[in-house]
């Protein structure tokens, strides 16, 4: 075999060429990837994403906004000493959903300056959404509360079940600090010997028997100029009036409630009819025009009620005059949104669905128990409160028609 050698030069020019390879290709290698590169940074970039938006804060205690099912569970009825609650769905509640609850409110703030146990707890929420409008409002009435029809005790009859609505309000009349020719009617605080005979003397004995009238004298308060307003500001149980000092200026100032003699009761109207000069129209109007046609018998009327009320005087600044007198509950009354109730029935501070038809007014609304009265007593019995001055009286006159009533209670 015949083997081919090379020389040293050709040896040299073959690694010369091989390493010039090497380099090309690691040339071609570094530019391709600086283009690559070149091209990945002019590239645009999108931003990242933005992170998610935290959920919406929620005032604490507050539902989340929005509708609330009405499906929750609602429990065992209830019974009081006089009633018997039956819990049912918000759609039970007529009108509820037409309310304008912004104007209750007012009322139920004034609840909470003196609240019960059981709604104290819920009073901040009130508080809050005293700037809510009434879908926020009305929500949250139905995630907090569970509305109960108010029915009597069984037994009761068909009569206590259909409920009584009536009316009061606060008169408002002129009347002079001292008694003078047109003003003779007095109004009196408590006597000292108020607590030191019960009952204390019937309103004839206070104006006949020489021993009452002593105890009487000097408590006068203010004088009126009609024996009938001072009788149905007594049965008010409050009054505003525009108050003529001896020195002839003039204030406007509220007369309270203040205690009574401890007397019943008794319906001065009721007396008309058994004289059999009134029938039907057993209200204040229709009382005046009887009276007006048989002037006669109004001594009679007056003392046929041997209850009296004593005041005492309270100022009325303008924010005050906004409001009517505290109801029982302690609280002043906003017109057209409280109402006197059975306490035995129905607990002051409570919010309550009212609704009555009739011929004087057609109610559906909330309202709130403050207040209560001696001819207020059975489980659907109310008494709503109109407001101050003459329209109000005039209203308050008329009302006597049918009611239902629901109470909502916390859950």
């Amino acid at each position: 075999m015949v083997h081919h050698t090379m020389s040293s030069s050709s040896t040299s020019a073959a690694s010369a060429s091989s390493k010039i390879r090497v380099m090309k290709r690691l040339l071609r290698f570094l530019a391709c990837a600086a283009i690559v590169g070149t091209l990945a940074s002019c590239a645009v970039k999108k931003p990242p994403p933005a992170p998610a938006p935290p959920p919406a804060r929620e005032e604490p205690g507050l539902p989340p906004p929005g509708p609330v099912a009405d499906t929750a569970p609602i429990g065992p009825a209830i019974e009081r000493a006089r009633s018997r609650w039956v819990p049912v769905r918000w759609a039970e509640l007529p009108g509820f959903e037409q309310d304008n609850t912004t104007d209750a409110w007012n009322a139920w703030i004034k609840s909470c300056e003196r609240p019960g146990p059981t709604f104290a707890r819920l009073c901040s929420e009130v508080r809050r959404l005293s700037l809510g409008n009434v879908e926020e409002q009305r929500n949250w009435m139905k995630a907090r509360l569970q509305p109960y029809r108010v029915e009597p005790l069984p037994g009761a009859g068909a009569a206590a079940a259909e409920g009584l609505l009536t009316s009061y309000f606060e008169p408002a009349y002129d009347a002079s600090r001292t008694a003078r020719a047109g003003f003779g009617v007095p109004l009196y605080r408590a006597p000292a010997t108020l607590g030191q005979r019960r009952p204390w003397y019937t309103r004839q004995e206070m104006e006949t028997l020489p021993e009452a009238r002593a105890q009487l004298a000097g408590t006068e308060i203010a004088w009126l100029a009609d024996p009938l307003d001072a009788l149905i500001l007594q049965i008010q149980g409050s009054g505003r009036v525009r108050l003529t000092e001896a020195d002839g200026s003039q204030r406007l100032v509220r007369l309270a409630f203040a205690a009574t003699n401890d007397q019943p009761y008794r319906s001065p109207g009721k007396w008309l009819i058994d004289q059999g000069l009134l029938r039907g129209d057993v209200t204040w109007p229709g009382i005046r025009n009887a009276l007006a046609a048989n002037p006669q018998v109004l001594q009679g009327f007056l003392w046929s009620n041997p209850r009296m009320v004593f005041f005492r005087e309270e100022a009325l600044s303008p924010l005050d005059a906004q409001f009517g007198p505290r109801g029982a509950q302690g609280v002043a009354l906003t017109p057209g949104r409280s109402i006197a109730v059975d306490p035995q029935s129905i607990p002051y501070g409570t919010p309550v669905w009212l609704s009555s038809q009739g011929p004087v007014a057609n109610l559906q609304r909330l309202v709130m128990a403050q207040d209560t009265g001696s001819a207020i007593v059975g489980a659907v019995r109310a008494d709503y409160f109109a407001g101050w001055g003459a329209e109000a009286g005039e209203f308050a006159g008329r009302m006597k028609q049918p009611l239902k009533l629901w109470v909502l209670w916390p859950r």
